[in-house]
């Protein structure tokens, strides 16, 4: 068994002997289903497709994707666990790489099981699958960069309470940033080029995109580089901790 792969059967593991798991489950689907068909006015729109239930997603992830990552590295240095972990036959990218596809697998879980709602529209209606679909994969590339994000800051403090402050206060940041009214606040005193370049960043701006069904090669690498890029940055700290 790889090192990876042990870490990663490691970690799901224990998201699973504790109620976590199952309240994140339970949470995350009610909330879908009540936000899709009532706050999103799914009826009132008269269409037959889930841009309501892709919608609330961000949102959805702003709170329960912290609360899924703050443990990932703070508890295990408060329980005095994470020394023994670094001394341990594996690398820090490896313990990384194993911890963040466990929270990633585990919202993809919380994802696929989200199916009920698609059987729905399509029995409702002549949703185009195609575009869902696409909706689908972005929510989960989306969610890949809350997890990476939530794991970086997880291994910058000991506090769960702190990292999940930070992760959700990086997170609404990257949501917001391309907003056309935060954007309008900033346009009379930065230049018009900056602007685009910071909208860009917008993580809520590449995840409409994908959730339209345009599976642009810039809005993948978005995502892609975002997770990497955090990623990296979670070893680098917990090797600047273990040098201390």
């Amino acid at each position: 068994m790889s090192p990876v792969n042990a870490v990663l059967r490691r970690e799901l593991r224990s998201y699973f002997v504790t109620p976590v798991a199952y309240v994140f489950l339970v949470i995350f689907l009610v909330l879908s289903g009540i936000l899709t068909f009532y706050a999103g006015d799914y009826y009132e729109r008269g269409q037959a497709d889930l841009q309501p239930f892709f919608a609330m997603h961000p949102w959805l992830y702003l709170i329960l994707v912290p609360a899924i990552t703050m443990r990932m590295w703070a508890e295990e240095a408060k329980g005095g666990t994470l020394e023994l972990l670094l001394t341990l036959p594996l690398t820090l990218w490896q313990a990384m790489l194993g911890k963040f596809l466990a929270a990633w697998l585990f919202i993809g879980l919380a994802l696929a099981l989200t199916f009920p709602i698609w059987i729905t529209v399509n029995y409702l209606g002549s949703p185009d699958n195609g575009i869902i679909l696409a909706g689908y994969l972005g929510s989960w590339l989306m969610a890949g960069s809350f997890v990476a994000i939530g794991a970086c800051l997880s291994a910058l403090t000991r506090s769960q309470v702190v990292a999940f402050i930070l992760t959700a206060l990086v997170c609404v940041l990257l949501i917001l940033i391309g907003q056309p009214q935060v954007l309008d606040f900033f346009s009379g005193a930065l230049p018009r080029k900056l602007i685009n370049a910071v909208a860009h960043l917008s993580m809520l701006r590449h995840f409409e995109a994908i959730a339209r069904g345009v599976l642009d090669v810039r809005d993948l690498l978005y995502f892609l580089l975002s997770t990497l890029g955090w990623l990296l940055a979670g070893v680098l700290l917990l090797d600047l901790k273990r040098t201390r």
